[in-house]
């Protein structure tokens, strides 16, 4: 029965795509609250590491170091819990949506 633990501990871990896709997703994500204001990324509460790498990322011009302070950023949001992140952006998507008829 011990021959079988590890084989069922590696069937549970996820593949290396995953992960890699799961990464990815949280580096899109941290890359999404580089582009809010002041005021909104004050109202997620985030961790001051990752706001300062935010805003280090806002201030460089050289697309090699933006590249690698999103990847960056992408690394810190692996430490948090990203869906309430995810709702507030989504939030905030939906408010940004026009106003006004509905077209028939």
């Amino acid at each position: 029965m011990s021959d079988q633990e590890p084989i069922d501990d590696y069937e549970e871990r996820p593949s290396r795509s995953a992960r890699k896709r799961a990464a990815e997703g949280l580096q899109k994500l941290g890359v999404r609250l580089v582009g809010l204001r002041d005021a909104e990324l004050k109202a997620l509460t985030l961790p001051e590491e990752l706001l300062a790498a935010i805003h280090e990322a806002r201030r460089l011009r050289a697309r090699p170091a933006i590249a690698r302070q999103h990847q960056y950023i992408g690394r810190l949001m692996r430490d948090i819990d990203p869906e309430p992140i995810e709702r507030a952006l989504a939030m905030r998507a939906g408010d940004l949506q026009p106003r006004g008829k509905v077209p028939r």
